[in-house]
């Protein structure tokens, strides 16, 4: 098949995403497909017309992803300040494609912005479709869809910065608690409160990405996500980091986290969140594959945190070792989400 893989885009994510995305398209090239690696938001280069010749069985993409998160305002800027989400014959070629593989992360790629414009030119593309995509992008309505399936989640407020009292908000959740931005991923803008002194750098730190925010209580316990994959729920995984918590540096730095899969937990923890994620992601009308992390406290209650419609395909990622765990190995991923697609 002729694949286009979407990455990048204007999103805190950028670099995940072409991370993700490079190694994507070399394991689609191994798998007899041509391919092209496509920048939504910077497009094709000046002079290029969309065609079939610019697809390649040549898999040579790399990519990696740096400790900071990414400049985008400068990325902007060399692109003469443009606006639109989407660039240059970027459409077009994902027209000429069988399918397009969505390797992106956060913003359009995961909100469902991208999804509906592909399904308003008839672009078959890989996992959930629009409105699936910006339900679980938005952590606030994804925790009211939760509560309403009777799937445990930690209390939380989303809270406006320009317009609520923060502090009053905070002393009625009680500390410590957590500040994350209502949609963004990667945990990125995310800071664990312990006391009221981290509260102002905190609140900067979630503002550079968005004013919306919810305020949850801490849940302690051990970190775990659980993937699901062709209505297949694979093994959890156990999160580990060596230092603080999950945040964007220990996800995709080398080294920082150890994860641990099969997660070392009971059977019945294991059935019990393997069921919240089932019925997560029907009550999100999610489709293909997604991820759910949670919070496994001492008495075995498991809260969920949050989904995640487009797993990290990163050499660090998570879904990637679900996977293997069950003995699907990373090229073959790659395929069954492109063959889950078509199909």
């Amino acid at each position: 098949m002729n694949i286009v893989v979407l990455a990048g885009g204007i999103s805190p994510e950028r670099d995940v995403s072409l991370t993700s995305a490079a190694l994507i398209a070399n394991a689609l090239t191994k798998s007899s497909h041509k391919v092209l690696l496509v920048d939504v938001y910077e497009g094709l280069a000046e002079g290029v017309t969309p065609s079939l010749d610019l697809f390649s069985d040549k898999g040579d993409y790399t990519y990696k992803v740096e400790e900071d998160i990414p400049d985008l305002d400068e990325i902007i800027r060399r692109n003469g300040g443009r606006k639109a989400l989407i660039g240059p014959g970027v459409l077009e070629v994902c027209a000429l494609a069988d399918v397009v593989y969505i390797g992106l992360h956060g913003a359009m790629g995961e909100n469902g912005q991208l999804q509906a414009t592909l399904d308003n030119y008839g672009i078959r593309y890989t996992g959930s479709g629009y409105i699936g995509s910006l339900l679980a992008m938005d952590k606030d309505i994804t925790k009211k869809l939760l509560s309403l399936e009777g799937i445990p989640t930690p209390s939380g407020v989303l809270c406006d910065m320009k317009k609520d009292n923060i502090r009053e908000i905070v002393a009625g959740i009680g500390l410590p608690c957590v500040i994350k931005p209502c949609s963004c991923g990667s945990s990125v803008g995310v800071s664990i409160i312990e006391n009221e002194d981290e509260l102002e750098s905190a609140l900067a730190f979630a503002e550079k990405y968005e004013n919306k925010i919810l305020i949850e209580k801490k849940i302690v316990g051990r970190e775990m996500t659980v993937a699901i994959l062709d209505g297949e729920v694979l093994p959890a995984i156990e999160i580990i980091p060596k230092n603080g918590y999950y945040d964007y540096k220990n996800k995709y730095q080398s080294g920082m986290t150890e994860e641990i899969c099969p997660a070392p937990i009971t059977k019945e923890a294991c059935e019990k969140m393997a069921d919240y994620t089932r019925r997560a992601f029907e009550a999100l009308n999610l489709r293909g594959l997604a991820r759910m992390d949670y919070i496994l406290t001492e008495d075995g209650e498991a809260y969920c945190l949050e989904a995640n419609t487009l797993p990290g395909m990163t050499p660090t990622s998570l879904l990637p070792q679900a996977a293997a765990a069950v003995g699907i190995g990373y090229e073959e991923l790659c395929d069954k989400i492109v063959k889950m697609a078509v199909r």
